[in-house]
């Protein structure tokens, strides 16, 4: 039996100085571990982000958990938010608070005013253990005093602290060396699995997204040009999606010769 879709693209466009999305018809199925993949430029992140709001489509709906984000009515997009875990690129943390307050931005306003002061410290404490940070050496830190990787983990801390139902994954390796993304995409990988989420990761990191994805598609002008199993998607006869698979293979073994 095919799982449910929790979440469901319709008709979706959107435009900048030129059209981005032209029509993007995808489902998202529940518990599932799902890669975008895609050229720069071709609307992946710019996707992801209409899941909740971030930026509104000009023509199309988003659906989560049947909510429509768009035409739900009054607290229809605050409702999907409170479902949705959401890893920026780069991080995005605020350079003004510590680790604690960073990651306390992810627990949901309402959830947070319920919560004692201990039930929040410890809600905190653990979304950095998942993560494999030690709470005591970070929780007073600012993100100017952590590594790359480190900001990458509080990132992830926050997106998890909630326990949402979703987590949307917007290029999490970016800018990480070739050790630290394969660390990054373990971990992303174990959370999934252990938080029983469903997962939606945009990346450019092919080759390291398909080992870990049950279902994979890919962007091309606009549209979906492919979705499919990974296995499906490196056998396509597609000419588009076989060049876009061969170049990704050719950037990981240039990758692989660098580090050797």
């Amino acid at each position: 039996m095919t799982a449910y879709p929790v979440i469901r693209y319709r008709n979706t466009h959107k435009a900048f100085k030129r059209p981005v999305l032209s029509g993007v018809d995808l489902d998202i199925r529940e518990g599932e571990m799902f890669a975008l993949f895609g050229p720069s430029g071709t609307g992946k992140s710019v996707l992801l982000k209409t899941t909740i709001g971030l930026i509104i489509p000009d023509r199309g709906d988003v659906v989560v958990n049947g909510t429509s984000v768009y035409f739900g009515g009054a607290g229809a997009m605050d409702a999907v938010r409170k479902q949705v875990g959401y890893v920026f690129q780069n991080a995005a943390l605020f350079d003004s608070m510590d680790v604690y307050r960073n990651v306390e931005m992810g627990l949901p306003v309402d959830r947070l005013r319920s919560m004692s002061r201990i039930d929040t410290a410890r809600a905190i404490w653990r979304a950095l253990e998942m993560v494999n940070l030690e709470p005591e050496a970070v929780l007073s830190v600012l993100p100017a005093e952590l590594s790359g990787g480190m900001k990458k983990r509080v990132g992830i801390a926050r997106a998890i602290v909630g326990r949402p139902g979703i987590l949307l994954w917007d290029e999490p390796t970016t800018g990480l060396d070739p050790v630290n993304t394969a660390a990054v995409e373990r971990l992303i990988k174990r959370l999934s699995e252990e938080l029983r989420v469903t997962s939606v990761l945009v990346t450019h990191d092919v080759e390291g997204a398909l080992w870990m994805c049950d279902r994979v598609a890919m962007l091309e002008g606009g549209r979906i040009r492919f979705h499919g199993t990974p296995d499906a998607f490196k056998a396509s006869a597609d000419p588009v999606v076989r060049a876009f698979v061969d170049r990704a293979a050719a950037e990981a073994a240039l990758d692989v010769v660098e580090m050797s």
